[in-house]
């Protein structure tokens, strides 16, 4: 994983922030996008991202074949509930390698958990996201969203070799569309889209990002 910058990189968090103050929007109120609900909350937070995200997952959803649809799983993700996910992930971690130091436990977990410091969700301008036929059957990409590293056995990585031509063409689809649209993946995990955060800053050489945390 040399070639892939982690979350947990020092340039990530020393890239600057220049907030736009745009709101957070529901997805939901836009008929033209999918939203499931496996990671429903109490106040919908898993279904709002940031007003210029929304608009570029509208292009997303236009530039991919008829028939096949974005799905979002989650989009923006309150800094508590962030760092809830990061120390559990830490946590399995530490128990399964009792040997690493805190700065390589951190390495490992950022591979699937953002540092909350970091986290793109947190922002309103990340996306957890998968396709579906019209009738909203999920199609294959290679493992469900969320998976973990130890579960999928590293095929949770966009580029993961060993997948099946289906998936690996799902990806395919749907990596020129979110790209198309101004997004940029995290390498370690296929259904993960960023626009405006730190991550996408530094990886599009961006002044600075145009989102940071927020709570509204």
């Amino acid at each position: 994983m040399t070639d892939i910058i982690l979350l947990s990189d020092p340039r990530v968090a020393a890239t600057a922030v220049a907030d736009t103050g745009e709101p957070l929007v529901d997805v939901r109120a836009t008929a033209a996008l999918r939203v499931d609900a496996r990671k429903a909350d109490g106040d919908g937070s898993y279904a709002r991202v940031r007003a210029d995200v929304l608009r570029r997952l509208l292009l997303a959803q236009g530039a991919l074949p008829s028939g096949v649809h974005l799905l979002l799983v989650e989009g923006f993700r309150p800094p508590a509930l962030q760092r809830r996910y990061f120390e559990e992930y830490s946590a399995t971690l530490r128990a399964a390698h009792p040997q690493a130091g805190p700065a390589r436990i951190r390495e490992l977990a950022s591979a699937y958990i953002s540092p909350p410091e970091v986290a793109p969700h947190v922002s309103g301008g990340a996306v957890d996201l998968t396709l579906c036929a019209a009738d909203g059957t999920e199609l294959p990409l290679g493992t469900e969203v969320n998976a973990t590293p130890e579960e999928s056995g590293g095929r949770c990585r966009t580029g993961a070799p060993g997948l099946d031509a289906g998936a690996r063409a799902n990806r395919a689809v749907l990596g020129r569309a979110m790209t198309a649209a101004g997004f940029v993946n995290y390498p370690t995990e296929w259904w993960h889209w960023s626009y405006g955060d730190r991550y996408w800053a530094l990886l599009t050489a961006a002044p600075a990002a145009r989102y940071g945390p927020t709570d509204h």
